[in-house]
C-alpha cells in the first residue's frame, strides 16, 4: 500500500470521527435546548393561569389562535409546533405580551384594544 493511500485513509477516518463527534455534540445541545424550552413553557403555563385568573382576556385558546393566524399571515402556513414560552402580564391590558416558540422562531403577541396582535 502506498503512502498516499495510507494518508488518504487516515484523513477519511479523521473526517468520519469528526462528523460523528459533531453529530453527538449537536444532539446533546438540541436535547439541552429542548429541556430548557419545556421548562420555560411550564413556567409560562403557570403565569398564564395566574393572569387568566385576574383577567379573562388571557384565554389560552383565543391567544393561541391569534398566534397561529399571525404566524400564518407572515409565513404562509400555520406553525407545526406552537409553544407558549413567556407571559408578560403588566398592569392594565394594553401592555400585556405573550411570547411563543413557533417552529423554532420567536413570536411575540401583544394586546391591542383588547385583541391579540403580532408585535412589530
Amino acid at each position: 500500500m502506498s503512502a498516499v493511500a495510507i494518508v488518504l485513509i487516515v484523513i477519511a477516518v479523521l473526517i468520519l470521527l469528526l462528523f460523528a463527534g459533531g453529530y453527538v455534540a449537536n444532539a446533546r445541545r438540541r436535547e439541552a435546548e429542548r429541556a430548557a424550552l419545556h421548562a420555560r413553557a411550564r413556567e409560562a403555563d403557570r403565569h398564564l393561569a395566574a393572569a387568566h385568573a385576574q383577567d379573562k382576556g388571557w384565554e389560552r385558546a383565543v391567544l393561541e389562535q391569534a398566534a397561529r393566524d399571525a404566524y400564518a399571515s407572515r409565513h404562509g402556513a400555520p406553525p407545526e409546533r406552537l409553544t407558549l414560552i413567556q407571559v408578560v402580564d403588566r398592569p392594565g391590558i394594553e401592555e400585556d405580551e405573550a411570547i411563543f416558540d413557533a417552529d423554532g422562531r420567536p413570536l411575540r403577541m401583544e394586546r391591542r384594544s383588547g385583541d391579540w396582535a403580532l408585535s412589530e
